[in-house]
């Protein structure tokens, strides 16, 4: 027998033949016999392949199957290989399915399963078919309504969407009906059945409606939850003033667990977290712990349009959702800096996450692009390649056509695709309409790997007051895949004059000057651009805010980066300038150089002193980014 798992490979993907309108799940929990009632009404597609309806399965006991409210007969369907077939179905059909589950055995802790007398679920990426039988793909989607049956000892019971019911059945076990209005996946369906307490709140949405906040935790832990629910009432309404996006339920819940086996999950309506992402105690928790609660529930809360109310169409496009909602929460949390300087530390952070685990990945064996082409396990797919690299592809988007533009372009989107599945593709497509742009290059971001190096040469001819910026772009051939294509990269640039001053950008052709900050397109392998009337010595600040995912080579002495890291106007080359000037100083240091060849330099330690001292008294900055921007480099 093989242990070889199967490869799956995106260019096999093929549309399912029958769609799930509605599911009615009834669910008898009990911890080692749960009985899980499944009726599905099926609906056949037009230009469909077969009139089979394939359904997944694992770890099931099958109790009984009806169709259209008759017993099946046998040779209505078939079981191969952990599916279950039905041979024809031709029409709209209604499929009853019952089937035994064992949460207290499920070990795996995928589906549904019980830990601390506690029923919890997770489903992404392919656990609702340890539940029930049913087409666990991301491209099927269909409105749920689910019934609970459980012991009176469960205090809560909770699924997706809106209650709908609650009360205590003859026999005293308690029951609770939930309905959520919007077609889902089966990997965002959910349910959450223990003792927990509540901390509730309200909030008055921008559509004059009020909206039920919930968060729910193990008993004694209730406390522990004021800052979880202020940054979730902050997500909710930045989304609202940012991108117009409204809470579109009656409550939003989260459920603060430490049996949840992984950091958090989007399920419509109802997240679900690891309680470390939620709880904090104020006595013991630090700035760090506040922010990462701040931005994981902002992250988990915005997928309710970007990755819940528009999925992704297979595993592939997992990008889609997961980078979209990334870069998201990367902006929301920096709203919440408050002064610019403030803010610009979210984004340098970010980048060196992204420059400490991403871009190693990007250069081992390991590399893919941010939408794969295969894959053997799902579960390795959850990779920094595709969440924060993936962020940063839809970062560009922004980049070249501001956050208005970039509004336009998710508008679009969501119009386009809400209630549906959708790829990498109709999102950059949708972008590029909205923007009447031509994106076509821009698609090798999504199936091409590595890191891009661009190198950055400049000249100032004084008599012509020119300045002159040339581009290179390079990538490494992996093995096995064609040689890299130059990919489209927005390069923002300024240019400080020998005052420190930014001056105004107009390249040659233009009538006026265009800012004081330009996005210059890359899409060839090498280029050039001429600024005109630069009348002063200039000094280029290159890739401001870090406007690609690509490693920047361009040769600055020590003067120039003690230059940029006391006037650069955008902040995070400021700071990224300092940091080259600490690492000049490091090494100064252990090679106990005190003195330079250039006499009329100050010596690497005096250099980086003066600008350390200067930086740590311009009260204009903010503290934390002063704090920020002074730490020594990372190993």
């Amino acid at each position: 027998m093989s242990n070889r798992q199967t490869v799956v490979y995106r260019k096999d993907y093929k549309a399912p033949n029958h769609d799930v309108e509605t599911i009615n799940l009834v669910f008898d929990l009990i911890p080692d016999r749960t009985i899980v009632t499944s009726t599905m009404h099926v609906v056949p597609r037009e230009g469909r392949e077969s009139d089979e309806f394939e359904l997944n399965g694992e770890s099931l006991q099958l109790v009984s199957i009806k169709i259209n409210g008759q017993p099946s007969l046998t040779n209505q369907y078939a079981m191969n290989a952990g599916k279950l077939i039905f041979h024809s179905i031709k029409e709209p059909t209604d499929i009853e399915i019952v089937t035994r589950i064992n949460p207290k055995a499920n070990l795996e802790l995928s589906g549904l399963y019980l830990s601390n007398n506690n029923f919890i679920t997770q489903c992404e990426a392919e656990g609702f078919r340890r539940i029930t039988y049913f087409p666990d793909r991301p491209d099927v989607l269909a409105k749920y309504t689910v019934t609970l049956h459980a012991p009176k000892e469960c205090k809560v019971l909770l699924s997706n969407g809106n209650l709908v019911d609650q009360g205590v059945l003859p026999d005293g076990r308690k029951y609770a009906i939930w309905h959520d209005p919007f077609p889902k996946p089966s990997y965002l369906f959910a349910l959450v059945a223990g003792n927990f307490t509540v901390n509730e709140d309200k909030i008055e949405l921008n559509n004059d409606k009020t909206a039920l906040l919930q968060i729910y935790t193990e008993p004694g832990n209730e406390n522990k939850t004021v800052h979880a629910m202020d940054c979730l009432k902050k997500a909710i309404r930045w989304d609202e003033v940012r991108y117009g996006l409204t809470l579109d339920l009656e409550r939003f819940m989260i459920v603060a667990t430490n049996d949840f086996n992984m950091g958090a999950m989007e399920n419509k309506g109802l997240n679900i977290f690891n309680a470390k992402y939620v709880l904090a105690d104020d006595r013991v928790a630090t700035d760090s712990d506040y922010a990462a609660i701040e931005s994981v529930i902002g992250h988990e809360y915005f997928h309710n349009w970007t990755g819940d109310r528009v999925t992704c169409r297979d595993w592939f496009q997992l990008s889609l959702k997961e980078g979209l909602t990334v870069f998201r929460e990367q902006e929301f949390a920096s709203d919440m800096l408050g002064s610019e300087s403030a803010k610009v530390v979210k984004r340098i952070k970010d980048v060196r996450a992204l420059r400490t685990a991403q871009f190693p990945e990007d250069s081992g064996p390991m590399a893919h692009p941010i939408r794969p082409d295969s894959y053997s396990e799902i579960n390795n797919f959850y990779t920094m390649t595709v969440y924060e690299k993936g962020a940063e592809v839809v970062r560009m988007y922004q980049t070249m056509f501001g956050k208005e533009g970039f509004k336009k372009g998710l508008a679009e989107y969501l119009r386009r695709y809400d209630g549906s599945a959708a790829t990498c593709d109709d999102f950059r497509t949708a972008m590029a309409e909205a923007n009447d742009a031509d994106l076509s290059q821009f698609a090798l971001w999504y199936s091409q790997a590595g890191t891009p190096r661009v190198s950055v040469k400049t000249q100032w001819d004084e008599s012509k007051k020119t300045f002159t910026i040339t581009t290179r772009q390079s990538n490494r051939t992996l093995p096995g895949q064609p040689k890299p294509q130059p990919l489209m990269i927005p390069l923002a640039v300024g240019v400080l004059n020998d005052k420190g001053e930014d001056i105004p950008l107009q390249l040659e052709g233009e009538p006026l000057p265009v800012g004081t900050t330009r996005v210059l397109l890359l899409n060839q392998d090498v280029q050039t651009w001429t600024l005109v009337n630069v009348d002063r010595r200039p000094l280029l600040s290159l890739g401001r805010g870090f406007s690609a995912p690509v490693i920047f080579d361009m040769d600055l002495t020590r003067d120039q980066l003690v230059f940029l890291a006391k006037n650069d106007s955008d902040l995070f080359n400021r700071a990224e300038a300092f940091e080259k000037l600490s690492i000049l100083a490091i090494d100064a240091f252990i090679q106990e150089l005190r003195k330079t060849q250039n006499a009329n330099s100050l010596s690497p330690m005096e250099a980086y002193l003066a600008t350390f001292e200067e930086i740590l008294n311009d009260e204009r900055l903010s503290p934390a980014y002063r704090a920020e921007i002074l730490k020594l480099p990372s190993e």
